[in-house]
This record gives C-alpha cells, sequence and structure tokens, in this order.
C-alpha cells in the first residue's frame, strides 16, 4: 500500500508543472487510464491512449502541457514536459520504500578472499564469491550467490542480483546495474580449424562497462580474445542478449532481448537493436543508428541509418517492397489480362 500527498508529488515531479482541477485526498495506487478509480494516479504517456483521459476515473492524471481537455469535479490534472519520466521518478521513490538496500556489511556465509578489497559501505550477501585480488566499491551491493573473479573490480554504488558472474580482470564501472544471471567475462566464441578439428582460440582479454550501464537478466558480454569488449556509458541492455568478443559498444546505446552482435564489431553512440535483431561481426554500425526486430545488419551504416529485413536493407526500401508484395496478386491477374488481350489481336 502506497499513500502520497499532492504536495509529495509535486516535490518529487519537480518544478514547472500546471495544476488543473482539485483533488484534495491521498493518491492510494498507481494504475492504466482505463482501470484508475478514485484515490488513483495515472497517467498519458502513449498519445493512442489520449481518448481514455476524458473517460478516465483517475483522482489524479499527468499529463503532457499540450492536453487542452478538462478535468472533471474532484479530479486533478497535472500537466507536465514528460509525463511519462514524472511517473517513473514517483516510482522511483516508491521503489526505495519497497526495496531498501541492505545494510552494509558481508554475510556469513559469503566467501571473500583475504587479498580482496571491499569497501566497508558495500553489502556482500549470502553465498558470494569474491576472489583474491578483487575489489569492490563503495555502497555497491552484491545480492546472492554473486561470484567475482581475481582482479575483478566493481565501481562505486553498483547492483548486482542473484547469480551475476563477473569474470577474472573484468572491470564494472560506477552505478552499473547487473541483473539476475547475467555473466560477464565468459570466454569468446574463438576456434580455427586445424587437421580437421576446431581448435580452441584462448580468449585473454576482458570487459570493461563504463558507469550507468545496465545488463539484462541472463544476458552475456564474451571478454576480448585480447584487449578489451567494451560497453561506454549509459548504454542499456535487456534480458538474453548476447555481446561477442572485442565488439565495442557506444554511449546510450539500447539493445533489446535476444539481440546479438558478433565479434569485433563497433557500435556507435544512441544506436538501437530492436528485438532479436543481430549484427555480423567486423561491421561499424555509425551513431543514431536503428536496427529494426528480427532484421540483420550485413554491412557497417552511415549515421541515423534505419535498417529492415532479413538481409538488412535501409528501411524506406523495404516499405516500398513490402507495398509491392502486397499488389503482387493484382498486378499478376492484370498481366494475365493484358496476355489473353495481346493473344486476342493475332
Amino acid at each position: 500500500m502506497i499513500s502520497y500527498t499532492i504536495d509529495r508529488i509535486l516535490e518529487i515531479v519537480g518544478q514547472g508543472a500546471e495544476l488543473v482541477g482539485a483533488y484534495d485526498g491521498d493518491v492510494k495506487r498507481i494504475a492504466s487510464l482505463s482501470d484508475a478509480g478514485a484515490g488513483d494516479l495515472s497517467f498519458l504517456g502513449n498519445r493512442k491512449y489520449r481518448s481514455e483521459v476524458a473517460n478516465s476515473s483517475a483522482s489524479v492524471i499527468l499529463l503532457p502541457k499540450n492536453y487542452t481537455g478538462e478535468p472533471k469535479a474532484s479530479q486533478l490534472f497535472i500537466r507536465l514536459e514528460n509525463p511519462n519520466y514524472a511517473l517513473a521518478l514517483i516510482c522511483r521513490d516508491i521503489e526505495n520504500s519497497l526495496y531498501p538496500l541492505p545494510p552494509a556489511g558481508i554475510h556469513p556465509t559469503a566467501s571473500v578472499d583475504p587479498a580482496a578489497e571491499v569497501d566497508d559501505s558495500a553489502s556482500i550477501g549470502a553465498f558470494c564469491y569474491i576472489a583474491a585480488g578483487a575489489r569492490i566499491g563503495a555502497q555497491t551491493v552484491l545480492e546472492n550467490h554473486v561470484s567475482i573473479g581475481r582482479e575483478a573490480e566493481i565501481g562505486r554504488e553498483c547492483y548486482l542480483s542473484a547469480q551475476v558472474s563477473v569474470a577474472d580482470r573484468c572491470i564494472i564501472g560506477d552505478r552499473n546495474r547487473l541483473l539476475a544471471g547475467c555473466v560477464i567475462g565468459s570466454d569468446g566464441y574463438g576456434y580455427a580449424p586445424i587437421d580437421g578439428e576446431h581448435q580452441r582460440l584462448p580468449q585473454i582479454g576482458n570487459v570493461l562497462t563504463e558507469a550507468d550501464v545496465d545488463i539484462g537478466a541472463n544476458s552475456t558480454v564474451d571478454r576480448a580474445r585480447f584487449g578489451t569488449t567494451l560497453i561506454q556509458a549509459g548504454t542499456k541492455l535487456d534480458n538474453l542478449v548476447q555481446i561477442a568478443h572485442n565488439v565495442t559498444i557506444g554511449r546510450h546505446c539500447l539493445i533489446v532481448s535476444q539481440s546479438a552482435i558478433a565479434g569485433s564489431s563497433v557500435l556507435g553512440d544512441r544506436v538501437t537493436l530492436a528485438g532479436q535483431s543481430a549484427v555480423i561481426g567486423h561491421l561499424k554500425i555509425a551513431d543514431g543508428t536503428i536496427i529494426y526486430a528480427k532484421s540483420l545488419a550485413m554491412r557497417s551504416t552511415e549515421p541515423n541509418a534505419k535498417i529492415l529485413g532479413t538481409f538488412g536493407q535501409n528501411a524506406n526500401l523495404m516499405n516500398r517492397i513490402y507495398v509491392l508484395q502486397r499488389k503482387l496478386p493484382e498486378l499478376f491477374k492484370k498481366f494475365e489480362e493484358l496476355e489473353k488481350f495481346v493473344k486476342s489481336q493475332k
């Protein structure tokens, strides 16, 4: 159960909010526009739900500043530049109360090598393992069953969920969030055919993530064959993402679930890979590129490119092809009619 006064909500969402209408109670729940009732807070974050605002029974609704409708009796509209982000700030405050950080200290069942360094303000949960030479930064949390390899470094204010593995010599930047079961620094996939057999190529590099990187549950980032697999600041990986050895990912990229990037490819800043998309090896994907869902980038791109389809064509071209494909039955019918007419004139 939550309880927020209007003053507290305004304190969280910041200055510049415009109030229309009035509601003198507390907010007890957050709900969608269609499900909300009295005492609930809702929001308009997507234009396609705009028509639902007028019929919503929510007591408080976060709206964009260009929304022109009027509230019902005992209903408050809070107009903001970004209602979606305002709701996120409120949910962040709720999250802090629902899931408070554990106290600093090392759980009795954790195994910490004497040669490891753990900041006094860090929290090390049950059955964690921290190897020799590893370093854990200030206010970092390791939930439980987390494994930190030899000489690995975990920065400040990181949060590592249950069963995360960070392998030897990998470096995790400040304020990273590594969700359950993700593996950082597993061997890259490298083999060479020798005399009819596949011989393993040792992977002796590491992984480096910069500040404010999120890596989703059961995602994997492979260590470099040599050198570093690099994920730069602000990039967010979804669940079930595969990053191969020696990949470089730029700043503030979004890599969505079940996507994969093959070895030695380089992504620029603000690149988006939608769900189940992929990049083959040794490509350069330029700043601002979007690779649509289930699409494959097979060649390097120019800045702000949009890639669509199995063979990774320009999105505008592929959309035209799809439109023409739908017209094929009609075109074949016209062709048959034209062929019959030509034959009849002989």
